[in-house]
């Protein structure tokens, strides 16, 4: 009886811990490594022209110039490490790295300006209030507009590529990493006040929920429009296992880019589809007990056949992407707040539960490896070859954006 009676008192403290208000060890423990990892990276890195983006075949730490679409990443976790430790020394250090980004805001080629300025300027805003700051983020607002086109109805993603099959071209593709970068348009419009930013957010999501979504809520990776009429010409994938696979982190973007546009707007359609790809993430089969997905939920699976060069010897297991998990995490952790009771206890056990395997030995990495980044086990493009069961500097923003949203909450009942 007194064994049992230890256990009892063990797993209800343990499920106290887990899913009362988030002031655990989980986020202590992480963020003492995240100072750890990111004082070396800071000295690896004496000057703000090369941003760490994930680290190269031999473990070494690799960066990108102000030519990818990464950068804002790096900033963004110094304003994190700083709102959670509030020492001036690593508010100083998001400051200089931050403001080196701020050409980036004329940056017209391509969608990703919500990456580099939002996750960067956004949270220096937010945490500095400075108005240079404010200024920048809008005028970054207003070169994300120049990609929008009232025929699609959406924001173009990439310029002119072709498909895998090499003979689809895309003229007018859109990813549903897209939906990540409306935060930026709903923030200029509160400011400012002109709703013009916000209508074409609102435009694109709607759009990308008609066309985008299979009936089960997984997404194509790509969705390519004909530019002079809007119709939808191709649906296919770039960076998943195959054109009707559901790619992982496309998902997570999916999750999360709804649920930020349900708080911006309110309109329960997002929060429909919010629930709907946080559904189907939660549960498909395929999904591991610890959380952290496979790159793509149906990789190598029977009725899923990629056009690009795919050999399963390749891999002795199918990689996982913890990138994904910490953006699902995160998105989790605000979505609970906006459903019924029932459904949300669910979203937050789930995201607790997320944050604890990456907070683990098995993901997170020990002082002074993994490039000195936090977050272990995450693919970039598996069919580019390219970044595969690496450290990803994404990865380590939602990780951390997502400690902290755990740290804030209010917790479940």
């Amino acid at each position: 009886m007194k064994l049992v009676s230890i256990l009892s008192f063990y797993l209800l403290s343990t499920f106290s811990t887990l899913y009362g208000k988030g002031d655990n060890k989980i986020i202590t423990h992480s963020f003492d490594r995240a100072e750890q990892q990111y004082t070396a990276m800071l000295k690896a890195l004496p000057e703000p022209t090369a941003y760490p983006r994930t680290t190269d075949n031999n473990g070494k730490l690799r960066t990108t110039p102000l030519n990818d679409w990464t950068e804002g990443f790096y900033p963004g976790s110094l304003w994190y490490i700083y709102e959670n430790n509030g020492q001036n020394t690593w508010k100083q250090e998001a400051i200089r790295w931050t403001e080196a980004l701020e050409p980036l805001k004329k940056q017209k080629e391509h969608h990703d300006i919500g990456f580099l300025i939002y996750c960067s300027f956004g949270n220096a805003y937010r945490l500095t209030k400075k108005e240079e700051y404010k200024h920048i983020i809008i005028e970054a607002a207003n070169s994300l507009c120049t990609r929008f086109s009232p025929k699609t109805g959406c924001i173009k993603s990439w310029n002119y590529r072709k498909s895998w099959n090499g003979k689809d071209e895309w003229f007018y593709p859109v990813i549903i990493d897209n939906m990540m970068n409306l935060e930026l348009l709903y923030f200029a419009s509160k400011v400012t006040g002109d709703p013009h930013y916000a209508e074409i957010a609102n435009s694109h999501a709607i759009t990308t929920a008609r066309e985008q979504f299979r009936e089960d809520y997984s997404n194509y990776h790509v969705v390519n429009y004909d530019p002079e009429t809007g119709k939808v010409l191709h649906k296919q994938t770039c960076q998943g296992f195959s054109d009707n696979s559901a790619w992982a982190r496309g998902q997570a973007w999916a999750i999360y880019g709804y649920t930020m546009a349900y708080r911006e707007t309110k309109k329960p359609e997002f929060l429909e589809m919010a629930q709907h790809t946080a559904e189907f993430w939660l549960n498909h089969s395929n999904l591991p007990e610890d959380m952290v997905p496979y790159w793509d939920f149906n990789a190598g699976q029977e009725g899923y056949v990629p056009e690009w060069e795919y050999d399963a010897n390749d891999f002795k297991e199918i990689p996982r992407d913890a990138s994904a998990a910490a953006i699902t995490a995160s998105a989790l952790l605000e979505l609970y707040q906006y459903v019924d009771k029932k459904t949300g206890k669910r979203y937050y056990q789930a995201a607790v539960k997320t944050l604890k395997s990456l907070a683990s030995p098995s993901y997170l990495a020990t002082q002074g490896t993994n490039g000195n980044f936090l977050l272990k086990h995450c693919v970039g493009s598996i069919p580019h070859k390219n970044e595969i069961d690496v450290p990803l500097v994404y990865a380590d923003y939602y990780f951390l954006e997502a400690l902290h949203r755990y740290k804030n909450s209010k917790g479940i009942k």
